[in-house]
């Protein structure tokens, strides 16, 4: 706890307060990890989604992931200046960009899942494999309360 600030002690006990710890942490962590690859994180997000739903226009790919227009253009960019992606037009519409991930950019993903299981191997060590399922559990319930 040396590098957080202080916090009275009925702080320090709310879920809230945590759960932002917690996640202050673990974001710390996988950036880490990924800067190792030279990869920021939102580019790992996007570089993972592409390589889900792709091909993918990036149109529909910046509205799932929930990332402003000009933001996308900028990280698709860097995925394709960097060789992990490809941007083609999209056959169902000409107007539109498809975006597709390229060996490469299997290749790097890959070795950024690995440093970013790791991190958050480091992140839960504390916890036995069963903590750590029910961890994933009570703070999937925490986050989508709704499903």
């Amino acid at each position: 706890m040396a590098d957080t600030p202080y916090a009275p002690s009925r702080i320090r006990t709310l879920p809230s307060w945590l759960l932002g710890r917690a996640a202050a942490r673990g974001h710390r962590l996988v950036a880490d990890a990924l800067a190792g690859e030279g990869m920021r994180m939102m580019h790992h997000a996007v570089l993972s989604a592409v390589d889900e739903l792709g091909p993918v226009s990036q149109a529909e790919l910046g509205r799932t992931l929930g990332i402003d227009p000009k933001d996308m253009v900028a990280i698709v960019n860097d995925l394709q200046q960097d060789g992990l992606v490809t941007r083609t037009p999209d056959p169902k519409d000409r107007r539109k960009n498809a975006i597709e991930i390229s060996a490469d950019g299997r290749r790097r993903l890959r070795r950024t899942q690995e440093l970013g299981d790791a991190a958050n191997a480091e992140l839960t060590a504390a916890l036995t494999p069963a903590e750590r399922e029910q961890l994933i559990a009570l703070l999937t319930r925490i986050a989508w309360p709704e499903e």
